[in-house]
């Protein structure tokens, strides 16, 4: 039987203070104007959201995000995912000397069947497909909380 479970990990440096980019990454919202592969964000209740995202392989991702933990003292995100992934993310945020670090973990399951047929061959370009992805989101995150910061000025 074949495992179809991923585990990811990144660690982004914003360049901006953990209060503003634990405000960022907390409004869903907002992620299609800062993050180019979240191609679309659907509010479906409160702390549920449908998110449809694309990144380098031709084919999309669409599944419903549920916020199970808002921690702003603890700067801590989590959330449980259902549809073509199923499991968790998480992101933490920690304040550094000069700026800040948010850390994204992910452990899931991918549950699209192309994704599940292709594993076996593809998984390199699957972790590569999603690596890009976390670059252009953390280049975009920098370039949204600056132009924020530049308004809050």
């Amino acid at each position: 039987m074949a495992d179809h479970s991923y585990r990811f990990r990144s660690v982004w440096t914003p360049g901006a203070p953990a209060a503003d980019v634990y405000l960022a990454l907390a409004h869903l919202a907002d992620y299609p104007a800062w993050w180019p592969e979240i191609k679309e964000v659907r509010p479906l209740g409160e702390d549920e959201y449908q998110l449809r995202c694309r990144s380098l392989l031709p084919y999309d991702l669409v599944f419903t995000t549920r916020q199970t933990r808002r921690d702003p003292a603890a700067r801590v995100l989590e959330a449980h995912l259902d549809g073509d992934l199923e499991g968790f993310s998480r992101w933490t945020i920690q304040e550094l000397a000069s700026g800040s670090r948010a850390t994204f973990e992910e452990q899931v399951v991918a549950n699209k069947a192309l994704l599940r047929k292709l594993d076996p061959l593809a998984r390199p370009a699957f972790r590569a497909n999603h690596a890009l992805m976390m670059r252009h989101g953390e280049a975009g995150l920098r370039t949204y909380l600056a132009g924020h910061r530049a308004r809050w000025d």
